[in-house]
């Protein structure tokens, strides 16, 4: 037997498992006519995105508090939305979220159906901030503008109406990036209440790396290889950049992470490499794969009815890690009076 030779012992790999609600859904998106996402410029993708939300997405649902906020920003005003189950409230944390669209689309209204779901389960405020996008505002413009949000509702300021004791911050994709930048912008130069948990679905943690997944997944599972090549050329990062790829910087002392993945996903392994590097410096993590199902799940609950378990699996884990650190920074508040 030469090395040409095949050796018969050896199975092929055998085909990652779809879901299939997810395989249903992704045969309709792949056969749909038309030019893709990164082939019809930043205004029309976002237009594209904002309209797929009523076909993928459930309605928002009944909230006692939907008002939109503005924040004051490095450049002017940024727009944000409140959400809560609740009319009033006791001193807490708060949620703040970044939503994905690889810092090219979405918005508040994008992804108003997954926050206004995390406000009613976690029981908390959920800011859902609209950062500028590139390429109008390329990078830094969308982590200056998610830092200056965290920071503000960290004040406690009056018009946000209630009286924020920690952060929870929170976001997808491109959001999920922001969530870790943020959240190490933030232990760098501390904000008036701690960050109690970090919170990133599916994050972009290495936007220069180069991962298994990014190849295997390339094509035919919604985020494709030349969707996210358009959304790096758009947003122009330094991409050695702690505020670009926080996953290349020291991560000691980082908040406590509850990190979501999915399996078929072009950036799966940046999520799983953030997770393993923050458990490698200490950071209590808790990991979540979202196995048979696409990048983008949490905006596709309607279209793929399988993913509510999913979202509904990570947010009572937000919600434990937000009672445990919420519980030692009492604790902690309490020994140091």
């Amino acid at each position: 037997m030469n090395d040409m030779t095949p050796d018969p012992q050896l199975k092929p790999a055998a085909a990652p498992y779809v879901r299939p609600d997810v395989r249903q859904f992704l045969a309709y998106l792949n056969a749909l006519p038309g030019p893709k996402t990164h082939e019809i410029g930043a205004a029309a993708a976002r237009e594209m995105y904002r309209a797929m939300k009523d076909i993928a997405d459930p309605p928002i649902g009944a909230l006692a508090v939907i008002k939109d906020l503005t924040i004051p920003g490095p450049a002017g005003g940024i727009p944000a939305r409140l959400f809560d189950a609740r009319e009033r409230r006791e001193p807490g944390p708060a949620v703040v979220f970044f939503h994905g669209g690889g810092f090219v689309i979405g918005d508040l209204d994008t992804h108003a159906s997954f926050t206004a779901e995390a406000a009613r389960v976690l029981d908390l405020p959920v800011i859902a901030v609209d950062y500028r996008l590139a390429p109008e505002a390329a990078w830094p413009a969308a982590p200056d503008d998610s830092e200056a949000a965290a920071r503000w509702v960290a004040g406690s300021p009056a018009e946000l109406g209630r009286s924020v004791t920690g952060l929870v911050l929170m976001g997808d994709s491109a959001g999920g990036n922001l969530t870790a930048v943020v959240a190490m912008d933030l232990r760098d130069r501390p904000a008036a209440v701690p960050v109690l948990v970090q919170a990133p679905i599916y994050p972009a943690t290495d936007l220069g790396g180069s991962y298994p997944s990014f190849e295997q997944f390339a094509e035919g599972h919604l985020l494709t290889r030349d969707s996210m090549n358009w959304f790096a050329d758009c947003y122009a990062a330094d991409l050695q950049h702690q505020r670009a790829s926080p996953l290349l910087y020291g991560l000691a002392g980082m908040p406590p992470a509850v990190i979501v993945t999915a399996s078929l996903d072009p950036i799966r392994d940046q999520g799983r490499a953030y997770a393993a590097a923050l458990v490698k410096a200490g950071v209590p993590v808790t990991f979540r794969e979202a196995v048979g199902n696409v990048h983008g799940f949490i905006t596709l609950r309607q279209a793929t009815p399988s993913s509510a378990g999913d979202v509904a699996g990570y947010l009572a884990t937000v919600k434990a890690a937000v009672v445990e650190a919420e519980g030692a920074r009492v604790m902690r508040q309490a020994a140091g009076a």
